[in-house]
C-alpha cells in the first residue's frame, strides 16, 4: 500500500533546499490549508447532491433536473445564490455574538475535517491522542449553536438551540463510549494506529459482538448529534421554523448549511475509520488473489466508498423514520444508549483482557 508520506517528505526536503526554514514551513502551511478548505468545499457540494438524488429515489421521484445534464449543476446555481443574497441586519441582537456564531460551528468542522486521514500518511493532523482530539474539538460546535440562539433573540432560536444542547451534549456521551470500546479493542487512541490495527481484518468482523454493538449505537448517536431526521428537532419546521438559525440569511446561513453536510462526511468518516478499517482494503484470509486485487484499489478510493456508503445509511434512515419528541429522545439516550454502552465497554475489556476477539 503506497505511503503518501513520501511525497509529502519530498515536497518538504525540495522546499528546505531552495528557501529558508521558516518560509518553507509558512509555504507549506499555506497549501495545506488551502487544500483543506476546497477539499471541505467540494465535498459539501457533492453531499448536498448525494442527498437529493438520495431522497428523490427513496422517495420514487426524479430530483433536481432544471439546471444542468440530469441537475448537475443545481448546487453550483445554489451556492449562487446564496452567495449574492442580502444579509439581513436585525435590531436588539448581540451582534458581535450573532456574527461570531456561524465561524464557531464552520471552524470546529474544518479542524474536526483535518483530523481524517484519507490514507497512510495522507493526513494534516495525526496525534498518539487523535482520538481524544477529535472529540473534543468537535464538541465545540455546539457552543456556536447556543450562540446562534441567544444572541438572536427570538423564541424559536432559543428553544432551537436550548433543544440542540441537550442533544449533542447527550449524545456525544455514547458517541465518546463506542469510540473508547474501539480504543480499548485497538490498544491505541491514535486514529492512524486503529487504521493498521485493522490490517488483517476490520474491526466490525473481528471484534467480536461487542464492537457490533458499539458500532449500532455509534450509528443511533452520531445521527442526533448531527441534528438530523429522525432526530432532528432543533431544526423542526413545524414547531420552530428553522431553529436555532432562523433569523440567518445569506452567506451566514450558509455556513450552518455547509458544516450540517460536512459533518455528516466527517461522523461517516469516523465510522469507517473506526470500524470498517479506514484505507484499509477488505482481505480475506485464505484468498490470496482475491487481496491482491484488492490491494490494487487505491487507499484514498476504499476511504471515500466506505464513507459514502455510511453516510447513504444516515441519509437512508433520515427519509425513512419520522420524527421523534424531545422526550423520546433523552429518553432513547440516558434510558438505553448509554447503559448499553457502559455495559458494552465493560464487556470489550473482558474479551480483550483473555484474547476472546478474532
Amino acid at each position: 500500500m503506497f505511503d503518501f508520506s513520501v511525497v509529502t517528505k519530498w515536497i518538504d526536503n525540495l522546499f528546505n533546499r531552495v528557501m529558508p526554514e521558516w518560509l518553507s514551513v509558512t509555504i507549506e502551511c499555506v497549501l495545506v490549508a488551502a487544500a483543506l478548505l476546497v477539499a471541505y468545499l467540494v465535498l459539501a457540494m457533492v453531499y448536498i447532491m448525494y442527498e437529493r438524488w438520495v431522497c428523490a429515489w427513496i422517495q420514487c421521484r426524479r430530483g433536481p433536473l432544471r439546471v444542468g445534464p440530469w441537475g448537475s449543476l443545481q448546487i453550483f446555481a445554489d451556492v449562487l445564490k446564496m452567495l449574492i443574497k442580502e444579509i439581513v441586519r436585525l435590531w436588539n441582537t448581540d451582534k458581535f455574538l450573532f456574527w461570531l456564531a456561524p465561524f464557531f460551528v464552520v471552524v470546529a468542522s474544518v479542524i474536526t475535517f483535518a483530523c481524517l486521514p484519507w490514507g497512510k500518511g495522507m493526513q494534516v493532523i495525526d496525534f498518539n491522542i487523535g482520538v481524544f482530539f477529535i472529540t473534543a474539538i468537535s464538541s465545540l460546535g455546539v457552543l456556536g449553536i447556543l450562540l446562534a440562539g441567544w444572541s438572536s433573540n427570538s423564541k424559536y432560536t432559543l428553544i432551537g438551540a436550548m433543544r440542540s444542547g441537550a442533544q449533542m451534549v447527550s449524545y456525544e456521551l455514547s458517541v465518546g463510549i463506542s469510540i473508547l470500546t474501539i480504543v480499548c479493542l485497538a490498544g491505541t487512541m491514535s486514529i492512524t494506529g486503529i487504521v493498521e490495527a485493522q490490517e488483517n481484518g476490520w474491526f466490525i468482523f473481528t471484534g467480536h459482538i461487542p464492537a457490533i454493538i458499539a458500532f449500532v449505537i455509534y450509528m443511533i448517536a452520531a445521527n442526533a448529534e448531527t441534528n438530523r431526521g429522525p432526530f432532528d428537532l432543533p431544526e423542526a419546521e413545524h414547531e420552530l421554523t428553522a431553529g436555532y438559525h432562523s433569523e440567518y440569511s445569506g452567506l451566514h446561513f450558509g455556513y450552518f448549511y455547509l458544516a450540517e453536510y460536512l459533518n455528516l462526511f466527517i461522523v461517516s468518516g469516523i465510522a469507517s475509520l473506526l470500524f470498517l478499517g479506514g484505507w484499509m482494503p477488505l482481505h480475506i484470509s485464505g484468498w490470496d488473489s482475491f487481496n491482491a486485487v484488492m490491494d490494487f484499489i487505491p487507499p484514498t478510493l476504499w476511504f471515500l466508498g466506505k464513507a459514502l456508503f455510511m453516510s447513504f445509511v444516515f441519509i437512508w434512515a433520515r427519509w425513512s423514520f419520522p420524527r421523534v419528541r424531545i422526550d423520546q429522545l433523552l429518553a432513547l439516550e440516558w434510558r438505553y444508549l448509554m447503559p448499553i454502552g457502559l455495559f458494552n465497554l465493560v464487556l470489550m475489556a473482558v474479551i480483550v483482557s483473555f484474547g476472546w476477539h478474532f
